[in-house]
């Protein structure tokens, strides 16, 4: 299960995040962002197919060609392994801090996992 993905917050997010099968939390950081705004994608649940599909294609055909700049801010680029939940906690707030942008239900979800321990 991840946590963010490159595509969460519609192709804004800097973060791709997840419980690694070796029971680190692991963060890969962006090197680059798209410019410019990524047409929606509408929510496959809620939408007949053909409109999903639609809206997919009109949003894949504008990552294709997309213009992206290198992020220029520590840490770009890189892959974090965190030991544990709280550690990982810690990581995703420094970036958050310096600028990387993740959506805000990545700490909520992380809060909830660390009361479950």
């Amino acid at each position: 299960m991840s946590y963010c993905r490159w595509s969460s917050d519609n192709w804004k997010c800097d973060l791709y995040c997840y419980e690694h099968v070796d029971g680190t939390w692991t963060t890969h950081v962006a090197r680059n962002r798209i410019v410019g705004e990524v047409p929606e994608e509408a929510d496959i649940l809620e939408v007949p197919a053909e409109e999903w599909a639609a809206s997919h294609a009109k949003a894949m055909a504008y990552l294709n060609s997309a213009e992206h700049r290198d992020i220029e801010l520590p840490y770009a680029g890189k892959t974090f392994k965190d030991p544990t939940l709280e550690a990982f906690k810690e990581r995703l707030l420094m970036l958050r801090a310096i600028g990387y942008h993740f959506p805000d239900y990545v700490l909520a979800e992380v809060d909830e996992e660390i009361k479950r321990q």
